[in-house]
Parts: C-alpha cells; sequence; structure tokens
C-alpha cells in the first residue's frame, strides 16, 4: 500500500475495531442476559457495563497495537493478522477477568459473557478486515489511492520489485516508469522505459508519478541528489531501497554516528529477547513433549528391539547454529549396517549408481532400500524424527528453524553457510511444510535463508501448525 495511505487505514482500523469490540461486547451482554433464563452472578445493568468498556477497550486496542495489528506488515498478511488477532482478543478477555480478579469489581453479570465476548471479538473483527480488505481491493481495482511509481535503477532487485508491485490490486502501486537499463524491465509489464534517469525526471508531471523508488545509488553523488531534489521540489513520496539484499534483509536498526546515519545491519532478526523468547518457548514445549512421549517412547524402543537389530537410536553429526557440530538423535530406521559413511558411497557399494545421482541432487531418494520395513514405518509418520526434542531440551536444535546439515554438505550450500547458520537449526522448518522431500537441495537453501532473515514468533507457529497437518497427510515424507 502506498506509503501516504498507511496511516490513514491504521487510523481506520482504530476506529472501526473500537466500534467493533464495544458491539461485540454488547452482543455478549444482551445473548446472556436477555436471551438465556438462568440466573446472573450479578445484577449489572446496560449502562454500567458499557461506561466500563468505554474505559476497557482503548486497552484492548493499545494490547493490539503492541501486537502490531495496525501495521502494513501484518494487515497485508491474512494467516498472521488471524492469529495476532486470536492471540489480543485472548489477552484482552485476561485483561478483564484479571482486572475483576485484582479490584473486586464485577464487570461482567456472568462469566458466560467472557466467552461470548470472546468469541464474537475474534468473529466481528476478523470479519470487519476481510470487509476493510475487499473494500481497499475494489478501491485499487479503480483506480483510486493508487500510488503511481517512477522506479529507478540498475541491479535485479530493481526487476524483482517491479514484479512485486505490478499486482496493483494488492499492493496499490503502479509501476508507470522504469529509469535504467533495459535488462532490468521485465519483459511481462507494460510499462515506460527510460534509458536517462534525467528524461524520466523531466516527464514527471506527464505521466502523473507520486512516488519514486530507487534501488541503487549512482556513482555521481550530484545525480543522487538530482532524483531526490525532483522528488523534494514535487511534493512526491521517495524511498530508497538498498539493491543488495543484505541490507534489507534481518533486523537494521538506524542511529546516528558522528553526525552522520549509520545502519547497522544483523544476518537475522532472532536477536536479543526474540532470542530469548524463543529459547523459552523451545524449553517448556520441549519439555512437555518429552513427559507427554515417554510411554510412546518406551514402545517404540521395545517394537524396535523385537522387530529389527542394532542399536534403537541413531546418532548423527549434524552442523547447528554457528555451523557448531550437534549429535542429532533419531530413531534408527536404517538395517544397522548402513548409516555411518555419506549416503553415496554406501549406494555406490551396492551398485546403485542412479540413487547416486538422485541423492547427489537433492540429498535425499524416493526410495531408500536401506530402510527397514518398520524403519518406513516410522519415517512415513516422521516418528524417527522424534527423539530430536531431546536436542531441542538440551538447547542444540530448536523447535523450527533451517535443517541441521551434514559437513560435507556445506560445499553445497555456496558460501551461504554463515547466513544460514546466523540461526539454531530445528526439527521442523520451512522447507519441510513447503514441499519436504519433493524439494531439491538448492531450493530448501532458499527457503531456509528466508526463514532466517525473516523470523518472527508467529511463523515459527504457523510453521509447527503447518507441520502438523503435513505429517498427518504424510506430504512428500519418502
Amino acid at each position: 500500500m502506498p506509503s501516504k495511505n498507511i496511516k490513514f487505514y491504521s487510523l481506520i482500523l482504530v476506529i472501526i475495531d473500537t466500534i467493533v469490540l464495544l458491539g461485540a461486547f454488547t452482543v455478549a451482554y444482551i445473548a446472556r442476559v436477555q436471551y438465556d433464563p438462568r440466573p446472573l452472578l450479578t445484577n449489572i445493568r446496560a449502562y454500567e457495563y458499557l461506561n466500563a468498556f468505554i474505559f476497557i477497550i482503548p486497552i484492548w486496542i493499545l494490547i493490539f497495537a503492541i501486537l502490531g495489528l495496525y501495521q502494513a506488515s501484518t494487515y497485508n498478511r491474512r494467516s498472521i493478522e488471524w492469529a495476532k488477532v486470536a492471540v489480543g482478543s485472548f489477552i484482552g478477555i485476561l485483561l478483564i477477568i484479571g482486572w475483576q480478579y485484582v479490584s473486586g469489581e464485577n464487570i461482567l453479570p456472568a462469566r458466560l459473557v467472557a466467552v461470548y465476548g470472546l468469541f464474537a471479538a475474534f468473529v466481528l473483527i476478523i470479519a470487519e478486515r476481510e470487509a476493510l480488505r475487499l473494500i481497499r481491493s475494489l478501491m485499487f481495482r479503480c483506480g483510486k489511492g493508487v500510488s503511481r511509481v517512477l522506479l529507478i535503477g540498475t541491479s535485479s532487485a530493481t526487476s524483482d520489485i517491479a514484479r512485486n508491485l505490478s499486482d496493483t490490486i494488492r499492493s496499490g502501486y503502479k509501476i508507470v516508469a522504469i529509469a535504467g537499463p533495459k535488462k532490468v524491465v521485465p519483459s511481462e509489464l507494460d510499462v515506460i522505459h527510460y534509458s536517462l534517469v534525467e528524461t524520466a525526471l523531466r516527464d514527471i508531471e506527464v505521466n502523473g508519478i507520486t512516488t519514486i523508488i530507487q534501488t541503487d545509488l549512482y556513482d555521481s553523488t550530484e545525480r543522487n541528489q538530482t532524483i531526490l531534489g525532483a522528488a523534494q521540489s514535487r511534493h512526491l513520496s521517495y524511498s530508497f531501497i538498498p539493491g543488495e539484499a543484505e541490507f534489507y534483509s534481518g533486523q537494521n536498526t538506524v542511529d546516528v554516528f558522528l553526525g552522520y546515519p549509520m545502519i547497522s545491519v544483523y544476518q537475522t532478526p532472532l536477536v536479543g529477547w526474540g532470542a530469548i523468547l524463543k529459547r523459552i518457548f523451545d524449553f517448556a514445549v520441549s519439555a512437555i513433549l518429552i513427559v507427554v512421549l515417554s510411554p510412546i517412547f518406551l514402545i517404540l524402543i521395545i517394537i524396535k528391539k523385537i522387530v529389527d537389530r542394532g542399536s534403537v537410536f541413531y546418532i548423527s553429526k549434524r552442523l547447528s547454529r554457528f555451523s557448531k557440530p550437534i549429535n542429532l538423535i533419531k530413531f534408527r530406521s536404517m538395517d544397522a549396517k548402513y548409516g555411518g559413511r555419506d549416503a553415496a558411497e554406501e549406494f555406490r557399494e551396492m551398485g546403485r549408481n542412479d540413487l547416486v545421482i538422485e541423492y547427489e541432487k537433492n540429498r535425499k531418494v524416493e526410495n531408500d532400500p536401506r530402510i527397514t520395513n518398520f524403519g518406513k514405518f516410522l519415517r512415513n509418520w516422521s516418528i524417527d524424527e522424534w527423539p530430536q526434542i531431546f536436542n531441542v531440551f538440551k538447547g542444540d536444535l530448536s523447535l523450527v528453524g533451517p535443517r541441521p546439515i551434514l559437513p560435507q554438505e556445506i560445499k553445497l550450500a555456496h558460501g551461504r553457510t554463515a547466513l544460514l547458520h546466523s540461526v539454531k537449526s530445528g526439527v521442523t522448518g520451512m522447507w519441510q511444510v513447503s514441499g519436504r522431500s519433493e524439494l531439491s537441495f538448492d531450493e530448501r537453501i532458499e527457503l531456509e535463508l528466508f526463514y532466517a532473515q525473516n523470523w518472527t514468533f508467529w511463523l515459527d507457529i504457523k510453521i509447527l501448525f503447518k507441520t502438523i497437518g503435513v505429517v498427518l497427510r504424510k506430504r512428500g515424507a519418502k
């Protein structure tokens, strides 16, 4: 969405969220007090109830704001928005219940009002935001509120940004002109091309440009100042996006150093409190899973000893955060004589050059002859990976993160291991829920690099829920 409209849209969301929340708790009050014949805990009149919520709802809105529900990065992504509305609504209800307990004052005439209010708040907020999303898309379709863009740059990032912003109905931007070499203009886009920036700046009024986006700085300071000056003199929106991905991936902070703006670039946003929160979550969930799954572990160990010979567990040397070696624990799914060397070597000894080729391409094979019948069952349901929760409990792994790679796979990452291992490896991750075994090794690395550069706690939660669905459907688990 155009930057000039973001604040206005966020303000609209705040206003309508406030009205909807008030409506949700009015509905909850009427449903319990007027249509439920059961006696009430406290006889609270309607005006007293509404007066209390007039003071509570601003705090509720503040909770929404803290969760980022009024930021474009949230309301432009439906799944994240829904999750945060659910969490915000739950915290809001806890706030009301907690206030009643601490103050000793009754706000709710009955306990069910809180339940009705929680359900109504979530449903109505989601319905309201979906309606606003539809209205916004219809406005963009009609050309209302759309920002007409002059894109300036010489790198591949220029082409990428042009393609991503070309869907005006979703982005709110219309790429009108691109200034730069012909190679950066996507062939599928119908835009005006300028070889010279100066010519593009001269035609700003003719093309109705309202926003200038620059992706590369020119060697000439004067030329860069001309571009910025053209935007300032015409009161246009101007944005600079570094063409090098490293400058806008991960987490960046801007400060002033010796009178100059200084950009500090971190490889990943998973630093500071984010890392602490992730570790606490990993420790708590893994501890609970160890307790809950212990009887199943015992049964599986007994069956494994009866059905297959050899050790129950398989310890694999892998690399995790900062390329630190760890001992990855799994239920052994292969015959006892396999798994001690690189898979390609074992396939060569078996005379299966076809599997050697498949493994060297994808680092996995679809039908691995080394796996036992019971091992296939374990793998089909991803049960072989359950012991990794002990790695999580110990701190070697996280629940979500890039897959821990084998030491010999470092060379296959094409120099991207440092960024890949800027975060702790995980039991599950982006590649497992995005195709799992069907993805090539390079595609898997790209997904995991995206995770490392764009981590959020909500992304972890989303991946965990998707993992459950993937395992239940046995999609890609081969």
